[in-house]
């Protein structure tokens, strides 16, 4: 429909057209309206457009006017012949890429994605043949790498046969869902990696559901074949039977199974039949996960997923295009779901190719791309064309589950260690989290200096908790505590499936466990590995806080525990998450050997001799309920009486204890204190216990 702004038209009306028989011929009789002057004219333009556009007529036109007659209805109106006529808005043309795929790897936690990534990275011939590349190389975080799990998700493509193929490499941990919720959209399929013995876990559950639900095509990759116990044939049914229970579409459940071991690049289409490479993995991704089908010639759409870093580029934005071309140099707007705008201007241009990021003049849609010179720009947001840009639909995840406070640093050694430790740098860095983090959220808590973390779980906060730490930042943290809702007037609270899986000889004590935190046991079946058992609990999140330490105790470090969100629920009542107290410092000063070695007779100790520790100090665990205050500083008196030899003084080893385990211990009393240098345990001075 052509533009009103500034155009005329005249005063239109309309009459029934008359014909007239004249010997074989039949001729039309034009009844015209009046076209005195252009007031009339514009005051009639929206309606006459209205009814104008999309109808079948024919124009013809008698010296400055035009008549429009509508084939159907026999009706005439007019314009001025100096106007364009109205015309009806033209449907998108889509064109089918053929050269492009986009996939995701998902799967539970250590099923092999970023292993197999590696594999597919090198068959590609990403690398020299004599480069020298490390072991899960798209793990580039350091804490990634510290820990052997996949955190951000992250962006890579290689070419096969002339076909690009975006990979996007996804976390496998519960807790960093939001980062598989967020890039899924980037992408046409996925790949779904499950273990060849484990089979569908919880985090498989979750990520699947999220991409059936978004229609993509999934490709089922049975990954460590090469395991003595693998048992591929009950792997492939119990997948189909999660898709089923997921409600998938009749075309999902018909899903490409795909054998494979990422850690030697072999794979197949049976699991006795492995290639010598990859190739069976790559020909399946080429049939099965459908080409982009976009507008190339449509107004440009770019939805932003992720946002990254550059010293000296500033905030690079990565995304996919969806409908037209994305160029270096252009001019457009970002738009936001509620209708806000501005301009901005695309400064560089990149595209992913063979493991980098490469210059680019133009990105096609359906490709996915990063650009910088936009310094505002945020996940969720839209890049569109400067004039007839629409928004997409903004990125949605679930909510947070879990919070926990941060404030200022209040301890005697407090600004020792820390480069930043004011309020306002802990805000600021709070703030500037959520800009990437789209689970999580932040907000001012009760006093000025204290703020309110929500996420996922403890793990996606201690994350960002060790993150700040490396940074240079001090502060002091409070217990996890669940997130509760409120339904028809009664306390709702999260639930998750936890399923453990443990040798048989410490079931016993792993099903007490779980039964005093409010758990309940929906099976407990015989795995495929020699002497274990796998049990699945329904259980608040409540009762999972502190599970994990607690469990490894009982199971002599045998215990393998795994959770997924499942939904809220009605209050299940108290839960005794430790049973016993802490051990606390009510003097400050130094550590002494002589003064612990009567400390760990009351309990196990955090501490060696020599550590300074002041006033209120966690120092050890109590052998029983309540908490113990002790003289760790205490010295030996000096006498004048020489003794032949000193009585020799043997102390046990001091639990250490990492920043995850501090988070699990605490209770509702207790504080972390997070320096650069130390993670200490405090009690909270303003919420002491009535005993001590």
């Amino acid at each position: 429909m052509a533009s009103l702004a500034g155009t005329a038209a005249v005063q239109w009306g309309q009459a029934a057209m008359a014909s007239q028989q004249g010997g074989s011929k039949k001729r039309s009789k034009r009844l015209c309206c009046s076209a005195k002057t252009a007031a009339a004219a514009k005051s009639g333009v929206n309606l006459m457009r209205q009814q104008i556009a999309g109808e079948p007529l024919r124009l013809q036109q008698v010296g400055n006017v035009c008549y429009h007659r509508n084939l159907s209805t026999g009706i005439v109106r007019c314009t001025l012949a100096t106007e364009e006529p109205p015309r009806a808005k033209e449907e998108p043309k889509f064109t089918v890429r053929t050269d492009v795929r986009n996939i995701a790897i998902i799967a539970h936690v250590d099923h092999g994605k970023t292993t197999l990534v590696d594999a597919m990275l090198r068959q590609a011939k990403v690398f020299r043949d004599n480069q020298a590349v490390q072991e899960r190389i798209m793990d580039s975080n350091a804490l990634e790498r510290e820990r052997g799990i996949t955190i951000l998700s992250k962006n890579t493509a290689i070419r096969y046969k002339g076909t690009k193929i975006n990979i996007i490499d996804t976390p496998g941990h519960s807790d960093f869902g939001g980062e598989v919720e967020r890039v899924l959209n980037m992408v046409d399929g996925v790949l779904l990696l499950v273990d060849s013995v484990e089979g569908p876990m919880p985090q498989t559950r979750f990520v699947l559901k999220k991409a059936l639900q978004l229609g993509h095509s999934v490709v089922v990759v049975v990954n460590k074949v090469d395991r003595p116990s693998a048992r591929p044939e009950y792997v492939v049914n119990t997948t189909f039977e999660l898709f089923i229970e997921l409600n998938a579409t009749d075309e999902q459940c018909d899903f490409q199974v795909v054998y494979a071991s990422g850690i030697h690049g072999k794979a197949g289409l049976e699991p006795n039949g492995l290639a010598d490479d990859l190739e069976p993995l790559f020909e399946a991704v080429l049939r099965c996960v459908p080409e982009p089908r976009v507008d190339l010639e449509g107004p440009l759409q770019m939805l932003i997923t992720n946002l990254d870093y550059d010293e000296h580029k500033g905030r690079i934005a990565i995304g996919r295009v969806h409908a037209g071309r994305m160029r270096r140099g252009l001019d457009v707007k970002i738009c936001t779901p509620d209708g806000a705008c501005r301009p901005a201007r695309v400064s560089e241009l990149f595209e992913y190719d063979n493991f980098i990021r490469v210059p680019a003049e133009v990105v096609e849609a359906g490709d996915i791309c990063a650009l910088s010179g936009i310094s505002d720009v945020l996940i969720g947001e839209t890049l569109a064309d400067k004039n007839d840009g629409t928004a997409l639909p903004t990125i949605t995840v679930e909510e947070p589950t879990v919070r926990m406070s941060f404030s200022v640093n209040t301890s005697p050694f407090a600004g020792r260690e820390g480069k930043y430790v004011t309020s306002r740098n802990l805000r600021d860095r709070l703030y500037r989290e959520l800009e990437r983090n789209l689970a999580m959220k932040v907000t001012d808590g009760e006093t000025a200096d204290t703020f309110v973390v929500s996420g996922r779980g403890t793990l996606h906060i201690t994350i960002l908790i060790e993150n700040m730490r490396r940074e240079g930042y001090e502060f002091m943290i409070g217990p996890p505590q669940v997130i509760n809702r409120e339904v028809k007037g009664k306390k709702h609270e999260p639930y998750e499936d936890a399923i453990v899986e443990v040798p048989e000889n410490y079931v016993g004590a792993i099903v007490d466990m779980l039964g005093k935190r409010r758990g309940q046991m929906l099976d407990m079946q015989a795995a495929g590995m020699e002497n274990t058992t796998v049990v699945k609990y329904r259980m608040p999140t409540r009762g999972l806080l502190g599970l994990r330490n607690a469990m490894l105790t009982a199971s002599r470090g045998t215990a393998v525990l795994n959770t997924v969100f499942h939904g809220y629920g009605e209050w299940a009542g108290e839960i005794s998450t430790r049973e016993q107290g802490s051990l606390v410092a009510f003097e400050t000063g130094t550590s002494t050997s002589y003064a612990l070695f009567s400390c760990q007779e009351r309990g196990n100790l955090f501490l060696s001799p020599g550590v300074e520790v002041y006033k209120g100090q966690i120092i050890g665990i109590h052998q029983r309920p309540g908490d113990l205050s002790l003289n760790a500083c205490k010295r030996k008196a000096a006498t004048n009486v020489r003794s032949n030899k000193e009585a020799t003084v043997v102390l046990a080893s001091p639990i250490d204890f990492s920043l995850d385990d501090c988070v699990e211990y605490i209770q509702e009393d207790e504080l972390v204190e997070v320096t650069p240098l130390s993670v200490r345990m405090c009690k909270n001075p303003k919420m002491l216990k009535k005993g001590r």
